[in-house]
């Protein structure tokens, strides 16, 4: 019966153990799950079409604008309505075409193009997103799989106890009591619970990791906890300075985006100044005329002419426009001012947090498991020599197991601040 505990105590120590049920099932890997979310993201393809569409504008924008076509019966008598009648009588065809502002087509194929580049940049930054979400994602489910493994092993220690404390309930050599039983039976229920509420949360988060892959989300993870790592690093995050923060992130897709969306408004102020210079038509139209009532031929007739505005009265019109292309080119700076700092926050703040947590897994890996393992041992050793409580071993095992999921979490919550870092130190298309 001692050998017994022995045995279930030895099999909770295991943190991890190969799903042998599922050993036949296909494993749905980080790294597979990251590429399937890529692939089938829609956003990706919105965004090349819209870059397409920028790209037809930026020609179509640069072209003049259609000559225009006119037909004309002129200087028809009423009273005949004859052709010949009078001598100013003409049917005329007139063609004119129109030429817009100063570099107005030039400017406007520029801006459309500054558009069009945008989005590689938008498309960068979506990639880096999906990877960090998708990876968060995955962690989570992985750590829902392996506390469900942990718990099932910690069960079974408690299935092994209420067997063990019944038995020696009702042999008389036995030294366990009533409460002993009810305990085990007890701490059973509620693991049975934690199972169930696990189960729960880790369907919930399937759920949302189909989102990005499918059905696929239902897959077995593997058993190891992949390793990200930094693509750089900062030893003391909280005292380095905004400066230093900023050449990392700098080069960030959504910062050239940015700077993307304010050469455009730069363009957009020089398109406005095209308002005061004036605008161009020109025209050409030719009269024919019918010959005379005697028979005698009339010539006919050729005009040619130019039209253009005069904008003289610019104070509530070109100069509005003007200083509204402005404010608005400098809204764009401002909003990247923002975006740096938010950037830079977040980086400061996720290595704050990771710096920390790599001392408390030192410190759970190097003191807290082992003494708690050594804990759990004494105290079943001392129950099984009848030296010792019953509710004491079961605690320290509760304990034991709960600083386990304790040490996962941190090791799941540290490759997540990884991939937070590594979205924030994302540079280049």
């Amino acid at each position: 019966m001692k050998l017994l505990r022995r045995m279930a105590y030895l099999s909770v120590l295991t943190v991890v153990v190969p799903n042998i049920a599922n050993a036949q099932e296909p494993l749905l890997n980080l790294q597979e799950a990251v590429s399937i979310a890529v692939q089938e993201d829609p956003w990706l393809t919105a965004s090349k079409q819209t870059q397409e569409a920028f790209a037809s504008e930026a020609i179509a924008s640069s072209r003049l604008p259609d000559p225009k076509i006119s037909l004309t019966a002129a200087s028809f008598p009423v009273d005949s309505f004859s052709s010949r009648q009078e001598g100013m009588t003409q049917l005329v065809v007139g063609v004119s075409q129109a030429f817009p502002r100063g570099d107005t087509l030039s400017l406007s194929r520029k801006q459309k193009n500054q558009l069009a580049k945008k989005q590689p940049l938008l498309r960068a930054d979506r990639i880096a997103k999906v990877e960090t979400t998708v990876t968060k994602l995955w962690l989570d489910v992985f750590f829902s799989q392996q506390s469900i493994r942990l718990i099932e092993f910690d069960r079974a220690l408690f299935e092994q106890l209420v067997s063990t404390a019944k038995a020696s309930y009702t042999s008389t050599e036995g030294k366990a009591r009533q409460q002993d039983v009810i305990r085990a039976q007890l701490e059973l229920t509620r693991l049975d619970d934690r199972l169930t509420s696990l189960r729960q949360k880790e369907e919930r988060l399937q759920s949302e990791l189909s989102e990005w892959i499918g059905v696929i989300a239902k897959s077995t993870l593997p058993d190891d906890l992949p390793n990200l790592t930094l693509k750089k690093t900062l030893l003391s995050p909280s005292t380095v300075p905004k400066q230093a923060l900023y050449e990392l992130i700098k080069e960030h897709p959504v910062l050239q985006a940015t700077d993307q969306d304010i050469s455009a408004s730069e363009t957009s102020v020089e398109l406005a100044q095209q308002g005061y210079k004036p605008q161009w038509s020109a025209n050409l139209k030719y009269g024919h005329r019918n010959d005379d009532p005697s028979g005698n031929d009339r010539a006919n007739l050729l005009s040619a002419g130019v039209t253009f505005d005069v904008p003289l009265f610019t104070d509530n019109k070109q100069d509005k426009q003007v200083r509204s292309a402005k404010f608005k080119m400098e809204a764009k700076k401002t909003e990247k001012l923002l975006v740096a700092r938010q950037l830079i926050a977040n980086l400061r703040s996720t290595f704050l947090q990771l710096n920390r947590l790599n001392e408390r897994a030192a410190l759970y890996h190097e003191e807290l498991l082992p003494q708690m393992s050594a804990q759990s041992e004494a105290a079943l050793t001392a129950y099984n020599n009848d030296d010792g409580d019953f509710a004491e071993a079961v605690r320290s095992q509760i304990a034991e197991v709960n600083a386990k999921i304790d040490a996962l979490a941190i090791a799941i919550n540290r490759q997540k601040l990884i991939a937070e870092a590594n979205y924030l130190l994302f540079s280049g298309v």
